[in-house]
C-alpha cells in the first residue's frame, strides 16, 4: 500500500533543494561567532539563508532573528507585552496573548487596537485568512509563508513569526522578523548571538535548509503551483459533497489558504475517521488536538460558533506542491466508503 501524505499543515516533506543545502553546510563545521577563516565561513552560510528569508518573505531591509521554531519567537515577540488575541491563534500565541477578540462564524476576528494586538494571517486548522490591520503589534504568519504571496514590509505588521518545517524546510528553525534595528528585550540571553537578540551558537545546519527551503517556496508562488492545488482542493470537495451532502466546511465562503479543507459530520468523531484513514494509507489530521492523551474539542472551530458535537467530527486535509489528482480522488473515494459504513452503522 502506497501511502498518501495528506497533512501539509502539520510539518511537510524535506524538499531537495533544503536538503542538498543542509548537506553542503555540514562541510562548514566553524563556529559562526569566530573571526578565523572557518568561523566566517560559517558565517557566511547564515548570512546567505537570512537573505533568502527575507526575500522570500518580502522583508528586505528588515532584521530576521533566526530561533528555534514560531514557539520561540511568539515568546520572544509576546513575552511581557500583555497583548489582545483570540481563540483562533496557535496555542504558542494564547500562551502569552489574552484570547478575548471576538472570532465571527466565518473566522474572522475583529481586532479593536492593532498596537495591542496579535493576529494570525491564516489559521492552521480551517485555512481562514485575515486581513491585518496596520500597525499590528505581531502577526503568526507560519501556514500563510511559502503558500500566499507575502510582503512583510507591506503586510501592517510590526513583527512575524515563522517556522521552516512548513514550507519544506527542517524542524527546530525558525525566525522572528521585525523593522531593522527595533528595541526588542532578549529571552535567551549569553554570547549575544543573532544582532543581541537570541543568544546561543547558530543552528547553521538547519539556517542553512531554511533558506533554501524560502526561495524553493518563493519560486512555487511564481509558477502556478499553488493554484494547481486550489484546484485540487476544490474538486475534492466537489466530490465529498456529492455523496455526502450532509458535510459541514469550516470557512467555506471565506478566504481560505489553497491547500485547506476542515469539514465535519456531526456524531462521526475526527479522531475516529483519522484512524480509520490511516489504516486505509491516508494521513490526515482532526480538527481536535491531543494534549496528555486527552482529546479536546477545537478552540478554533468553538470559536467560531461551531457546537461541540460538530467540532468533534472535524477532519482537516490539507495538500501539498507534489499531492497528484489520483491521490486526492483516491482519498476522496476511500472517505466515501468509510463514511457511507458510518451511516449504516447509526441508521
Amino acid at each position: 500500500m502506497k501511502r498518501v501524505y495528506l497533512d501539509h499543515n502539520a510539518t511537510t516533506p524535506l524538499s531537495r533543494q533544503s536538503r542538498a543545502a543542509m548537506i553542503a553546510a555540514m562541510d562548514h563545521f566553524g563556529n559562526p561567532s569566530s573571526v578565523h577563516s572557518e568561523g566566517r565561513s560559517a558565517k557566511a552560510v547564515i548570512e546567505r539563508a537570512r537573505a533568502q528569508v527575507a526575500s522570500a518573505l518580502g522583508a528586505d531591509g528588515a532584521d530576521v532573528i533566526f530561533t528555534s521554531g514560531s514557539t520561540e519567537g511568539a515568546a520572544l515577540a509576546l513575552a511581557g507585552r500583555d497583548l489582545q488575541g483570540s481563540m483562533i491563534e496557535h496555542s504558542a500565541v494564547k500562551a502569552w496573548a489574552n484570547t478575548d477578540l471576538p472570532v465571527s462564524f466565518d473566522g474572522q476576528v475583529t481586532v479593536a487596537t492593532p498596537a495591542k494586538s496579535t493576529l494570525q494571517l491564516a489559521n492552521a486548522e480551517t485555512g481562514i485568512i485575515q486581513t491585518l490591520p496596520q500597525g499590528l503589534a505581531v502577526s503568526d504568519v507560519t501556514q500563510a509563508f511559502g503558500k500566499l504571496p507575502i510582503a512583510f514590509n507591506w503586510l501592517g505588521t510590526q513583527m512575524a513569526l515563522v517556522s521552516a518545517h512548513k514550507l519544506g524546510g527542517p524542524k527546530g528553525i525558525g525566525a522572528l522578523v521585525m523593522p531593522r534595528g527595533t528595541d526588542l528585550e532578549a529571552r535567551i540571553r549569553g554570547g549575544g548571538q543573532e544582532m543581541g537578540r537570541r543568544s546561543g551558537t547558530e543552528n547553521v545546519i538547519g539556517i542553512a535548509g531554511f533558506g533554501a527551503a524560502a526561495e524553493a517556496a518563493a519560486a512555487r508562488l511564481a509558477d502556478g503551483t499553488w493554484e494547481r492545488v486550489q484546484k485540487l482542493r476544490d474538486l475534492m470537495e466537489e466530490a465529498l459533497v456529492a455523496g455526502a451532502p450532509e458535510l459541514i466546511f469550516a470557512g467555506k465562503d471565506s478566504a481560505r489558504l489553497p491547500n485547506t479543507s476542515c469539514f465535519m459530520v456531526p456524531g462521526w468523531k475526527g479522531e475516529t475517521q483519522v484512524m480509520q484513514m490511516d489504516l486505509s494509507g491516508f494521513a490526515v489530521s482532526s480538527g481536535s488536538a491531543c494534549s496528555s492523551g486527552k482529546v479536546r474539542t477545537s478552540s478554533v472551530l468553538t470559536a467560531m460558533g461551531i457546537d461541540e458535537e460538530t467540532a468533534q467530527g472535524a477532519l482537516r486535509v490539507s495538500l501539498g506542491p507534489e499531492t497528484t489528482e489520483d491521490q486526492v480522488l483516491r482519498f476522496t473515494e476511500t472517505w466515501l466508503q468509510k463514511h457511507k459504513k458510518h451511516r449504516a452503522r447509526v441508521a
